[in-house]
């Protein structure tokens, strides 16, 4: 992997460790030689991810929708800043960049982005890894609501197990190194539930 996408709050939160896991997380993909794809703030656990990666001398690129930069929250020490026009159009570009998927802690539009890129895993239009950063146990209930997809036949193990997580950079980098995509098709049957 050389770049990874992160998809993450553009506010702080109420839990110091969000923010400093977040600058963590870019830190270590650039000690890694990995560069940093995300969506171009310089607020919240965005500009922190953006923040750790450039203070370990790595390479970051935003992608900001036009009508977000002219609320002044683009960062402005990136490498590269890309501007689009919508909101579909940064998901698409992001995607293209990079070779793998981080989620951390967010809101409505982190899990509307993450739940894209693992619905494109599902119908295979990618083979990308797509990790999940539990800082504190914030994706714990939505962990266990996914899991009672998968008892109630809505979602496919293996599916499933499309999302790797951790609570821990290191050793959720590791388990998307190691990531082999499903080879079953997503279609749930009778015959396969």
């Amino acid at each position: 992997m050389q770049t990874i996408t992160v998809f993450c709050a553009s506010s702080h939160g109420n839990d110091p460790l969000f923010q400093k896991e977040a600058y963590t997380t870019g830190y270590t993909l650039a000690k890694n030689n990995i560069g940093v794809v995300y969506g171009g703030a310089c607020v919240g656990l965005m500009g922190a991810v953006a923040d750790g990666a450039l203070a370990a001398g790595g390479q970051v690129t935003g992608v900001l929708p036009h009508f977000l930069q002219t609320k002044e929250i683009a960062h402005t020490g990136l490498t590269r800043l890309i501007i689009v026009n919508t909101m579909h159009e940064r998901k698409l570009e992001m995607h293209g960049l990079s070779d793998g998927i981080i989620t951390l802690p967010g809101g409505f539009g982190t899990l509307e982005e993450l739940f894209e890129m693992l619905t494109w895993a599902q119908l295979g239009l990618h083979k990308k890894p797509v990790g999940l950063l539990n800082v504190s146990g914030f994706y714990n209930s939505l962990l266990a609501f996914i899991d009672e997809a998968v008892q109630k036949g809505l979602l496919k193990q293996d599916n499933r197990d499309m999302i790797l997580v951790d609570e821990n950079m290191d050793r959720l980098l590791e388990k998307m190194r190691n990531y082999k995509a499903p080879e079953t098709p997503k279609w749930i049957t009778k015959e396969t539930t």
